[in-house]
């Protein structure tokens, strides 16, 4: 009977922190800025002039490529001040396009703008990959230096990746070792050096490569998107949901995420001297809220191509199947930091809790002698409730020095129960239950 009412008592305690507590500033203890606060969706009405495609010459016919025709009506939009480009019902196959000055995008209901499954349709041009900058297939969508560039609607982009994902998976049967770059596959959306973004409510799928890549954006939303690739039959190589490369207040609200890679996965460079690089940088002040993530890698994941992640906050979300629900990875090549880091109020299940070791997948110090440091200091996991296989899945490195851990608050249930705080430099635990069980 008293255990039974310990039990009630902890549950109640664990209700009442998940529906109270909520920080209100970033994990370095600057202050979350009202913008965070504002999730207003874009009306249609107020985005500027609308150029419906099919009043240009596009023809609702899924079998045409319409590249150009498209792409004529998106340069006839920015030549005349800009406006939106409207997708109406119906199905439009396109290869790469790119979106100008003063225009943005918007997919009425039921229509799906189709990718293109031949490579030839995404010309090579100056792009950024894996933590790298070089020449490379762009996306379907592009914007490079298109501020206040937006996605809205209720209507399907996408990739059309099947081909892309059998010919990953034949190569990869041929060369165990082959990386990711020696397939050539689109992404779906690539935006570059672009600020004040917003995306909402479509539903991307089955890309080729990466969903959703920003390099040195600022000020980005991404509201209510539905995005989807196969774990399962075929699957889809490499579909991250969302690369964050080198941005700045980014915020994931709402969103339902299941990819056959990372969810949400914060890169910036890599390289024995990645830091030393202009094209590299952090990855500041993100916040991903009130999210559902079906399969994935790993719901968030520092890594594996970044330098220096700091204040992110990972709340308010629901895990169903994810491999991991928070992972560090430590390439053995790279000087990495990550820091100030919160996940709270987190319920599900997930293959590890906690995830961090030595990332060695295509890993190249390029003659440097040393093996650079790495960094994880002031990481909180708060208000959680898991099951897992694995809540602990921390390795000891010694090229890795992990300060400042705190776990507060986690109800674990988990096959495997070592939790070896010596590995942490500044471990507290506060009612930490793992198997019921209080640890200490």
């Amino acid at each position: 009977m008293r255990n039974n009412l310990l039990m009630l008592f902890i549950i109640g305690v664990f209700n009442f922190s998940f529906s109270q507590q909520q920080t209100e500033n970033f994990p370095d203890g600057t202050p979350i800025a009202n913008w965070f606060k504002e999730h207003q969706k874009l009306k249609l009405e107020n985005l500027g002039k609308q150029y419906v495609i099919t009043n240009f010459g596009v023809k609702n016919d899924s079998t045409l490529l319409q590249t150009k025709t498209i792409q004529a009506v998106i340069d006839k939009a920015s030549e005349n001040g800009g406006g939106v480009i409207v997708i109406p019902q119906g199905v439009f196959l396109s290869g790469a396009l790119f979106f100008k000055p003063q225009t943005v995008l918007h997919l009425a209901k039921d229509p799906v703008l189709k990718g293109s499954d031949t490579i030839a349709d995404y010309p090579i041009m100056p792009s950024r990959m894996e933590g790298q900058n070089l020449d490379y297939f762009p996306a379907l969508i592009n914007a490079y230096g298109v501020d206040y560039f937006s996605i809205s609607g209720e209507g399907t982009i996408n990739g059309n990746g099947k081909k892309f994902w059998e010919a990953f998976w034949k190569r990869r049967s041929e060369n165990p070792d082959c990386t990711n770059l020696e397939v050539s596959r689109p992404r779906l959306v690539f935006v570059w050096n672009s600020n004040n973004i917003q995306f909402q409510e479509v539903k991307m799928v089955n890309s080729g490569f990466w969903t959703n890549h920003f390099y040195k954006c600022k000020n980005v939303k991404l509201l209510g998107l539905h995005i989807f690739s196969p774990h399962i039959g075929i699957k889809a190589p490499s579909t991250d949901a969302v690369d964050l490369d080198v941005c700045e207040n980014v915020l994931i609200k709402d969103c339902y995420m299941s990819v056959n890679d990372d969810a949400v996965a914060l890169k910036g460079g890599k390289g024995p001297y990645a830091n030393q690089d202009k094209n590299n940088g952090p990855n500041k002040n993100i916040i991903i809220e009130d999210c559902t993530f079906g399969f994935c890698h790993s719901a968030l994941t520092n890594g594996s191509e970044a330098i220096h992640n700091h204040n992110i906050i990972f709340r308010n979300s629901k895990i169903d199947g994810a491999s991991r629900l928070l992972w560090l990875k430590m390439r053995p090549d790279t000087p990495q930091r990550y820091e100030y880091i919160l996940v709270e109020n987190i319920k599900g299940e997930a293959e590890t809790g906690l995830a961090i070791f030595a990332w060695r997948q295509f890993y190249d110090l390029k003659g440097r002698a040393d093996i650079p440091l790495s960094y994880g200091d002031h990481i909180t996991l708060r208000n959680i409730d898991l099951k897992c296989s694995n809540f602990y899945g921390v390795e000891k490195d010694p090229n890795v020095r992990l300060t400042n851990f705190k776990f507060e608050n986690l109800n674990i249930e988990t096959v495997k129960t070592k939790f070896d705080k010596s590995i942490i430099d500044g471990v507290i635990l506060k009612n930490v239950y793992i198997n019921k069980m209080l640890t200490e």
